[in-house]
């Protein structure tokens, strides 16, 4: 993926969705685990991808399992800014913060986006995407892997 094609890690904020580590259990705490296991964290870093494309995978793998927790699902379409900054409100790491807050949140919301046109006419859509989907997209979209 370019960064014209990921608006997700392109401008100031986009260090702000891995910055609190979000848990299984969709909370955001200082050293808790994040929203990928560690196979799935294990399949995102097997493809031979140049740096760069290999950390907006990341970010977008990250985006679309908490996406997936705010929704409470994993079908459908991304949720509305509004809940997501809903839900960030409620994550003890970051709640305090509003500007982080309303950062964190826009970003999730781009990396919805960015799901939401790589499902296309998916069958239950952005969120019913696998990783290995986005995985097989960043391979298509990525130059030829550099050492």
């Amino acid at each position: 993926m370019s960064p014209d094609t990921n608006p997700a890690v392109t401008g100031s904020t986009a260090s702000a969705a891995t910055s609190a580590p979000i848990s299984a259990t969709g909370s955001a705490t200082a050293g808790a685990e994040g929203p990928l296991n560690p196979a799935e964290l294990a399949a995102l870093e097997a493809p031979l991808l140049p740096s760069r494309e290999r950390h907006q995978l990341r970010l977008l793998a990250h985006g679309l399992r908490t996406l997936q927790q705010i929704a409470g699902r994993r079908a459908g379409p991304p949720p509305e800014l509004a809940a997501i900054q809903a839900w960030a409100r409620q994550q003890p790491s970051i709640g305090g913060d509003e500007t982080f807050v309303r950062a964190f949140s826009i970003q999730l919301q781009v990396a919805g986006q960015q799901l939401s046109q790589l499902a296309g006419d998916r069958p239950g859509g952005a969120l019913a995407l696998e990783l290995s989907e986005l995985i097989n997209a960043a391979q298509r979209q990525s130059p030829a892997p550099q050492s």
